[in-house]
Order: C-alpha cells, then structure tokens, then sequence
C-alpha cells in the first residue's frame, strides 16, 4: 500500500443508529451501564434526553474504516478520544486524512462526525506503509 501526505478517506460507517445497535454492543462487550439502554436511568441518572451510544462503537465503526482503507493487518496504532455523544437516530462519517509518512509508517489524522457534521470521535491512527 502506498500513502503520501494529504491523501484522505471518507466512508459513512453507520446509518441510523438505533436502541438495538447500542443494546447488541451492550452484549457483545459486557458494558451493560444504564446510561446506554435504560432511557429512565439515562434521564434521572445524568439528565440525557435519551440512551445513547457507547463510545468504543464509535470508536469500532471509526476503526472499520480505517480497515476498509488500509486493510486489516497495515494499522499498528490507533486511539481516539470521545468528543460527543452519539444519539440513536445519528448517521456517522469517519474521515481520515494522512498528515505524515516516516520510515514506512503513515500518520492520519481522524475525525467522526454526526449527520449534523459535529465531531463524535477524534483521534490518530498509524499504519504501515
């Protein structure tokens, strides 16, 4: 694979999240905190309007992309920070951008954002080139 500075990626990663999305991630990964399944909870625990999506779905969706991009086995880093949360009925758009290529290792710059263009995931992955 070859990448150079500049080259980007774009890739809707989720349309339409629903309760049964985040209800499933719940399963599959054992976080079964209320704040993500119990809309009562979530609203007389923390006041959220709603349930929402936890933050390492974003994080595996954002992660698909970069897979889909570079392949599955090029990625050799990758972190992120959860800037908002992601509400059912939310679509996501994962966007890389590298910003370096050094001794065969690409640097790219990552952002996820929502159907209204608000960030949800920001971060940085690195891949072998």
């Amino acid at each position: 694979m070859t990448l150079k500075v500049g080259d980007k990626h774009e890739q809707v990663v989720i349309e339409n999240v629903n309760r049964s999305h985040i209800v499933k991630y719940a399963g599959a990964s054992g976080d079964f905190n209320p704040l993500h399944h119990d809309e009562g909870a979530a609203q007389a625990m923390a006041g959220y309007p709603s349930v929402f999506a936890h933050g390492m779905l974003s994080m595996g969706l954002t992660g698909r992309m970069l897979t889909d991009w570079l392949g599955p086995v090029a990625l050799k880093k990758y972190g992120v920070r959860f800037t908002k949360q992601v509400w059912p009925g939310d679509t996501l758009t994962a966007k890389g951008e590298v910003v370096s290529v050094d001794n065969g290792l690409a640097t790219i710059k990552l952002v996820t954002t929502n159907q209204n263009g608000e960030s949800v995931v920001e971060g940085e992955a690195v891949a072998a080139v």
